[in-house]
């Protein structure tokens, strides 16, 4: 099994007054050459949206964009013509595909939203872009894996143009989950939501990340309640 420790003091950071995000990987402004991607992951973002904030409307393409809300409410419009708010429990996804423009604003003017945004490489370009969003139940997350987003049918999740998948859970102290690939040959980059956890020697606290690879399965035991997202992703 090969590791890579990307430690929540070590990311980059920016401050706009309205946004405040810190990056796990090159983005913007932040360059740093040795964390630009991991496989086919290229962006995980963990954004704190001041209430009010906007991102105005903005284009991209060729992009799986995964949205986790922690806190607060966002508010979601596209030219696909999707639209629809997202709050803790609900995940949102879209395929950029061969050109989306869409924007992002806190639904409220006073209390903040905290969220991640993901990037991931798709599988195919060129898709006609498409929105979805869902309501999953926090409770089936406690200490299993509760699967989010994923191309298999059998997974019941939000699909996505890539074969990655996408899992949550909320671990109870002194618990330990093992983690299956559901894709040989993929690497899982471990984020720490909350609390701290161990993976053989390693211990993660707060939002450290671990990328994980050249191995089909591992385990995380919980030093403290945890949560923990999984982001299982193809590495080349």
């Amino acid at each position: 099994m090969k590791t890579i420790i990307h430690k929540a003091s070590d990311r980059g950071s920016a401050d706009y007054g309205w946004l405040k995000p810190n990056f796990y990987f090159s983005f913007g402004q932040y360059y740093n050459p040795e964390k630009v991607h991991f496989g086919m992951l290229r962006v995980l973002n963990d954004d704190f949206i001041a209430g009010g904030g906007k991102f105005q409307t903005h284009p991209h393409d060729n992009m799986e964009i995964v949205t986790i809300p922690f806190t607060g409410a966002l508010e979601h419009r596209d030219s696909t013509g999707g639209a629809g708010l997202i709050q803790a429990g609900d995940i949102q996804i879209m395929s950029a595909g061969t050109g989306v423009e869409h924007s992002e604003a806190n639904a409220s003017a006073t209390l903040p939203v905290t969220l991640f945004q993901i990037w991931v490489f798709p599988k195919v370009k060129n898709i006609t872009p498409r929105y979805d969003q869902r309501s999953f139940d926090i409770a089936d997350r406690i200490d299993q894996w509760q699967v989010v987003v994923s191309p298999r049918e059998e997974d019941k999740a939000l699909w996505i143009n890539q074969d990655a998948r996408f899992a949550l859970t909320n671990l109870s102290a002194g618990k330990t989950l093992l983690y299956k690939n559901a894709f040989k040959g993929n690497g899982v980059y471990l984020v720490v939501i909350g609390g701290s956890v161990k993976i053989n020697d390693i211990s993660l606290e707060k939002r450290d990340a671990l990328g994980i690879s050249e191995t089909d399965s591992f385990s995380v035991t919980a030093s403290e309640d945890a949560e923990l997202l999984a982001v299982e992703i193809p590495m080349n």
